[in-house]
């Protein structure tokens, strides 16, 4: 059980992973070199399934997704209340099952790596929050 200062910290953790996690997916230029990375890591491993070429449309996908978790990220940074971890914690099990049928689908095993953080981000933010605990109205980031 977490307190909800506990509670308000992991949240806040979450976000600056999405952050981080999804900075290069907002734009064309930075999601283009992201995925030239990943292509070499993938073939440097050769790790199971296909990263494919992204088309036009596949990018604006791409893009569409970092700037909206962006936005949200910056969102449960400035201010990481409890709600915002529950909502949070339902978009990652969303998030993992797209990612799953995507695996199953034969998509590339680096995949693996966003899913098991997706899960565990999931899990730790619909842990129950001790109730007596004060939740802080606002404090200062």
């Amino acid at each position: 059980m977490w307190t909800s200062t506990q509670y308000r910290r992991v949240v806040l953790g979450s976000a600056w992973y999405d952050l981080i996690v999804t900075a290069a997916f907002v734009t064309p230029w930075t999601f283009a070199a992201l995925h030239g990375v990943l292509t070499s890591v993938s073939r440097a491993f050769d790790l199971p399934g296909e990263l494919p070429a992204f088309e036009p449309m596949h990018m604006l996908m791409a893009n569409l997704l970092g700037s909206i978790v962006c936005i949200w990220a910056v969102l449960r940074i400035r201010d990481p209340q409890q709600v915002f971890g529950r909502y949070d914690a339902v978009g990652r099990f969303l998030f993992s099952a797209w990612q799953l049928y995507a695996l199953l689908q034969g998509a590339s095993s680096l995949l693996v790596i966003f899913l098991f953080f997706e899960l565990a981000w999931g899990v730790v933010q619909v842990l129950p929050v001790d109730k007596t605990s004060r939740w802080p109205l606002r404090q200062a980031i």
